[in-house]
């Protein structure tokens, strides 16, 4: 063997390696940190005009390959500044919210609120109710178990303890239409992409309707598996364990999600001892059957049980019925909150469907897109040159020009509601979850910590933010940027956003 040949080659290709790695190895720096020091002259001075600021932002190497629209207008005037791209159809991610939340104010109002009954078409005799008890849903998106804990107490007063007769869930208010046309599957197990009914549950504040949350938490021991829990409770989830718990300082390796078409939650991984709790919000399949299961655990609770041949099912509510107890939800005004700022996808396909029940008697995606496309071309958006395809976002397909989403937001500061719709979007930098929002943790410092209120928009290959600003002169702008076909990562294009909507806050305006 010739050792000494060998021991050159190894010496050879260790040099290669150290010539060639280490190169790379020191480019590797997060990219939001290079992408917001890629400041050209024309953005460090002051004095330079807004457009030569934002074209050196829009220079930027990680927007090679996207097409990139911005749209900056004033806000008082509704003139036009500045404009890249600003006629192109873009996709706009959740900033489609902006235009859900807007035609929801102006045809629904500010104070609408959303119905659930009970009724019954029986009589009560004595203690015993004769007949159906239906639970009649009408969209109500903020329904928590508490809610249906009350319907069993209001029951309770009125003398009920026993129901001879089934337990009915009516959902027909809205059509059987669960899940929009252009929603990945891969999206439909998260609460991303829960399934939309007139009848569902919250498990909390958040309103994520239709979802329920599986927590798996560890042991003290590394035997056996994690302990799983779900909120709220329910028989209509069934939790496949597959976890295993591992000594402590190992790695945490947990994975909670819900197979297609069932409700078999598969929990799975590695659960070290005082390991951190894994919590996931879970879609359920038929939402529906979720909140009766529900519903019906609350009357058991308060000493309410079911006679003689009773089911559970599901039909519309007879005419002639008699109601039993309701509960109003919150006004709009209110709901606009956690849906705009934490971008709730579900608030966005439920108030699509309540504007197509109640502007058009029908409950249905296309009905609520009618109405939206009606409302919008009215604050200025060409009805030409839009496709609409859902109320969240979600859909890669729905498309608007940015000019056209920033003639959207000047045109409404006019009506009776602005106020409430400008509160519900983010606030960067607050730290205040329901006042921050998706923003709260961009832009933390002034001038635009608590200056720009926007809507941000998160979809594979698309980022947006749009909204509102103040510069440092005091002149109210509307902006909307929106970057579609990025590769890499969106914390960089992120960067860039806020860049251009630190520079508008930051500007003063001369002679320009």
């Amino acid at each position: 063997m010739d050792w000494k040949n060998h021991m050159k080659k190894g010496f050879l290709l260790l040099l290669f390696l150290l010539i060639t790695i280490i190169p790379f190895l020191k480019q590797e720096e997060p990219l939001f940190v290079k992408a917001s020091e890629d400041i050209t002259e024309a953005e460090m001075d002051e004095d330079a005009p807004l457009d030569e600021k934002l074209s050196a932002i829009l220079a930027n190497e990680h927007l090679e390959g996207t097409v990139t629209g911005v749209s900056i207008k004033r806000a008082d005037t509704g003139e036009l500044l500045y404009q890249q791209n600003g006629d192109i159809r873009l996709h706009p991610a959740s900033n489609m919210k902006l235009l859900t939340a807007a035609a929801a104010l102006e045809t629904l109002g500010k104070d609408y609120q959303f119905a659930t009954e009970i009724l019954t078409d029986g009589k009560r005799r004595g203690k015993v109710l004769h007949g159906n008890l239906y639970l009649k849903g009408k969209g109500d998106p903020t329904l928590l178990q508490t809610d249906f804990v009350q319907f069993a107490k209001d029951l309770k007063k009125q003398g009920i303890r026993k129901i001879k007769g089934d337990l009915v869930g009516d959902d027909t208010w809205y059509d059987d239409v669960r899940l929009s046309q252009d929603l990945n599957w891969s999206d439909e197990p998260f609460y991303t992409g829960a399934q939309v009914s007139a009848l569902t549950l919250s498990p909390n504040e958040d309103y994520d309707a239709g979802t329920v949350i599986v927590e798996a938490t560890a042991k003290d021991t590394a035997k056996g598996k994690a302990e799983i829990r779900v909120t709220p409770e329910t028989d209509y989830i069934t939790i496949k364990n597959n976890t295993k718990m591992v000594d402590a300082g190992e790695p945490r390796d947990i994975s909670i999600e819900r197979e297609h078409g069932s409700n078999t939650v598969v929990v799975e991984g590695t659960m070290p001892v005082e390991g951190a709790a894994s919590r996931s919000w879970v879609s359920v399949w038929e939402p529906t059957g979720y909140a009766l299961d529900v519903f019906k655990k609350s009357l058991k609770a308060q000493g309410i049980s079911f006679i003689g041949n009773s089911k559970d099912t599901f039909a519309a509510t007879p005419a002639d019925a008699q109601l039993l107890t309701s509960k109003q939800s919150m006004p709009l005004k209110d709901l606009l909150i956690p849906f705009m700022k934490l971008s709730n996808n579900g608030h966005g396909e439920v108030l699509t469907k309540e504007m197509g029940k109640v502007i058009n008697d029908e409950g249905s995606w296309d009905e609520g897109l009618q109405v939206i496309g009606d409302v919008i071309t009215d604050f200025g958006v060409d009805e030409d040159t839009i496709l609409l395809r859902d109320g969240s976002g979600m859909s890669h397909k729905n498309m608007i020009p940015a000019n056209d989403l920033a003639e959207l937001l000047y045109n409404v500061q006019d009506e009776d509601w602005f106020a409430a719709y400008k509160e519900s979007l983010p606030v960067a930098g607050e730290a205040e979850r329901l006042v921050g929002g998706t923003l709260r943790y961009r832009m933390t410092s002034e001038p635009a910590k608590g200056n720009v209120t926007a809507k941000t928009g998160s979809l594979t290959g698309v980022s947006t933010l749009s909204g509102y600003v103040t510069t440092k002169d005091g002149k109210p702008l509307i902006f909307s940027i929106m970057v579609n076909n990025y590769v890499g990562s969106s914390a960089t294009i992120r960067g860039v956003e806020d860049q251009l909507a630190t520079t508008l806050a930051a500007h003063e305006f001369t002679e320009e």
